[in-house]
């Protein structure tokens, strides 16, 4: 009975037909990969994710950067004033005539004079006072590092407005800071801010001070990151201080140097808010700077046709400074 039935199995496994073979892992346009299936619509839905998180910076940037940029731009090129806010397409196109009419006006003139002067003078002292703060924090006692560092640092970040209060306290020729202690020294104090020939020194002081915090804090980066085994073997090497500081600390500071240097130079190039706030461009224009009168055209006369065109002067001059300064020293930090 036994025998009859297992040759009855054996028949019937023969008379099935064979199974099908398992499809390979790259069939039907998939792939398997550590697990996982290929999908095509996944890389579109992690564009549209992308392009999501992109949409709030692409309107910012567009409508705060981008759209003013071009604006002002045709502006420049237009008569563009205060009869055209209602209706803006009404501004007649006058070509260059609002670029070649700036290089008769003598306030503008006096303006690129003032502002050159600025540049001129304080991005070195900028720079120079920065890394000197620098190179003492980096080198003196631990323990007083922080609060230095804190206290170079805090005009960088106090609001304009306080700043402006405490250099006219300190430069008030009555009741100011110099002039007591001029009192107490017996020599008389001069109007600093009402002078034309130290209105814009006092800006430029007042500048610096405001602004070398920042070339502060990077240098004693650029200071911490270089090697101690190079300090050390300089000093094995009977290198002094100074020999040092030239030899070893300079050309490895280079690269922040040049980053220092263009940076502090377009801020001042750009400079608007010492002027508008201490002197408002007096006395007589001496402190007056190209963004100063850019505005007074924009907003105090609403000639925005000549300040537009201002503006782009004062960006091609910023493009080209930068340029040249990119070409003078970057070879020197190779």
């Amino acid at each position: 009975m036994s025998t009859a039935a297992t040759k009855a199995g054996a028949d019937d496994r023969a008379q099935r037909p064979a199974a099908s073979p398992a499809p390979a892992s790259g069939s039907n346009g998939k792939q398997s990969g550590a697990g996982h299936e290929f999908r095509p619509d996944r890389l579109s839905r992690q564009n549209l994710a992308g392009w999501l998180y992109s949409t709030p910076f692409l309107v910012l940037f567009l409508t705060f950067m981008a759209f003013p940029i071009v604006a002002t731009l045709l502006m420049s090129f237009t008569d563009f004033g205060l009869r055209n806010v209602t209706n803006p397409f009404d501004a007649e196109f006058v070509g260059l005539e609002n670029y070649t009419a700036l290089a008769d006006d003598e306030k503008f003139v006096k303006a690129l004079f003032n502002t050159g002067y600025f540049v001129v003078l304080g991005v070195p002292l900028t720079i120079g006072s920065g890394l000197v703060a620098a190179v003492l924090l980096n080198s003196g006692i631990e323990r007083f590092r922080t609060f230095f560092r804190v206290g170079f640092y805090v005009p960088v970040v106090t609001a304009i407005v306080a700043v402006a209060v405490i250099w006219r306290f300190v430069l008030d020729p009555s009741e100011g800071l110099i002039a007591g202690l001029g009192t107490q020294l017996g020599f008389s104090t001069p109007d600093f801010l009402g002078s034309e020939t130290l209105a814009m020194p006092s800006l430029i002081m007042m500048a610096v001070w405001r602004n070398m915090g920042t070339a502060m804090v990077l240098f004693l980066a650029g200071l911490q990151a270089i090697p101690t085994d190079v300090r050390e073997a300089a000093k094995l090497d009977g290198a002094g201080a100074f020999q040092e500081f030239r030899r070893i600390t300079v050309p490895l500071l280079r690269p922040t140097m040049l980053y220092v240097a263009v940076m502090t130079t377009i801020g001042f190039l750009n400079v608007f808010e010492e002027p508008f706030v201490m002197t408002n461009g007096g006395p007589g224009d001496s402190t007056l700077t190209v963004s100063l009168h850019m505005y007074e055209q924009g907003f105090s006369f609403f000639h925005m046709g000549s300040a537009s065109a201002m503006a782009y002067v004062l960006f091609t001059i910023v493009l080209a400074v930068t340029l040249l300064q990119f070409r003078l020293l970057k070879d020197k930090t190779r």
